[in-house]
């Protein structure tokens, strides 16, 4: 069957777990580091603090910012629900507004009409790697004073009028989880060009504790660590920045790929007429961590339908981008948000990984085009 994704690990990442198994460094220490520096690098920014997942990096982010009860956060519904999670987590309320309904990005004018004196941040999501319009968010933020932080969770190696995500917002929260462009098995990276934020990070992430684990380990004596405030325990291992060091080098050579995949889709499905595939704003370059096609009016089966003839033909396919706003916890708001209710029901996420060949995604395409053969044969 094909899958949605599988995580790159090779040899490069063997050695490096291997390496750090041998150090005895398996908490956090010099791999995170070089992890963090490469990073930054790869996103132009100052400074990159890993987590243990982007959940834990975009409440670290909020929390950092002084985002706490009775504050709300502009984010978009449609989006996996740790968006509106991690300001739950915060304290704060999740504030819902419409997407564009070609990127499934916020909407900037719905973002400035949301904003109340309670709003203390605004969280754009890039999604399935497509970038957010910066641009119109950081002037959003320099017209009414907020902070713009950016859930960059599928976005590593993504651009925006030629730079790269990361570095617009105050922070960018990353995932590198396993469907993820590069993966340490799970984990998270915050990105900022705030030294003070940085380090206020570094703190919150290992409970407050005044030295480093290396730091302490290192140290020709003694060292009594001191907890300056109360953090949390959202700390990366060593073994896991060895995996992504490694991945860091691939990373070119990963949306390489990608972006001919997606080129290949864009090709052979431009004659299918009841099939549109992502739109691309021209000053963007994404890292297509998905591939999300969207059903257009008149299509000859339902989304449900079509992923059910696409599983006989042993092809995954997983449904569009989820709406927060429909799921239990935040069902109670009574939100109607047509956009994007429209956008998710309508899309549905086909396989897209660096190890697919050409074939691979002409096997796709056939599969998607003989639903309509299928369905003339029943009738």
């Amino acid at each position: 069957m094909l899958p949605i994704a599988v995580p790159w690990v090779g040899e490069e990442e063997q050695r490096g777990v291997a390496e750090v198994i041998a150090s005895g460094w398996l908490t956090q220490g010099p791999k995170v580091a070089a992890f963090e520096k490469a990073f930054a690098a790869a996103c132009g920014t100052a400074e990159a603090v890993a987590v243990s997942n982007c959940t834990t990096a975009l409440h670290l982010a909020l929390i950092a910012l002084d985002v706490g009860p009775g504050d709300e956060v502009i984010c978009p519904s449609m989006s996996f629900i740790a968006t509106a999670n991690s300001i739950r987590h915060a304290g704060a309320n999740p504030v819902f507004v419409e997407v564009d309904p070609r990127t499934y990005n916020l909407d900037p004018e719905a973002t400035r009409r949301a904003i109340t004196p309670r709003t203390k941040a605004i969280m754009p999501v890039h999604q399935v790697g497509m970038p957010a319009d910066m641009d119109a968010f950081l002037a959003i933020g320099r017209e009414h004073g907020l902070p713009i932080l950016e859930d960059a969770a599928c976005a590593i190696g993504s651009r925006y009028k030629g730079r790269p995500i990361g570095g617009d917002g105050v922070m960018a929260c990353f995932s590198l989880h396993p469907r993820k462009i590069i993966t340490t098995g799970d984990g998270g990276m915050i990105t900022t060009n705030s030294e003070p934020l940085a380090a206020k990070l570094r703190l919150l992430r290992q409970h407050g504790m005044s030295v480093t684990d290396a730091q302490r380990h290192g140290s020709k004596q003694v060292v009594i660590e001191s907890y300056l405030m109360v953090g949390y325990n959202y700390r990366m291992t060593d073994l896991q920045a060895a995996v992504g060091i490694a991945q860091m080098a691939r990373l070119p050579e990963i949306i390489s790929r990608r972006r001919h995949l997606a080129d290949v889709y864009r090709e052979r499905l431009a004659s299918v007429k009841w099939i549109e595939t992502p739109f691309v704003p021209e000053d963007t370059e994404p890292n297509f961590q998905s591939y999300p096609l969207r059903l257009k009016a008149g299509a000859p089966v339902s989304r449900l339908e079509l992923m059910n003839h696409m599983m006989t033909r042993q092809i995954s396919t997983r449904r569009g981008i989820m709406l927060a706003h429909r799921e239990p916890p935040y069902a109670g708001l009574g939100l109607s948000l047509p956009v994007s209710e429209a956008a998710s029901d309508e899309s549905v996420l086909v396989p897209l990984y660096p190890q697919m060949t050409d074939g691979d995604v002409h096997r796709v395409c056939d599969g998607l085009e003989s639903v309509v053969s299928r369905n003339a044969l029943a009738s």
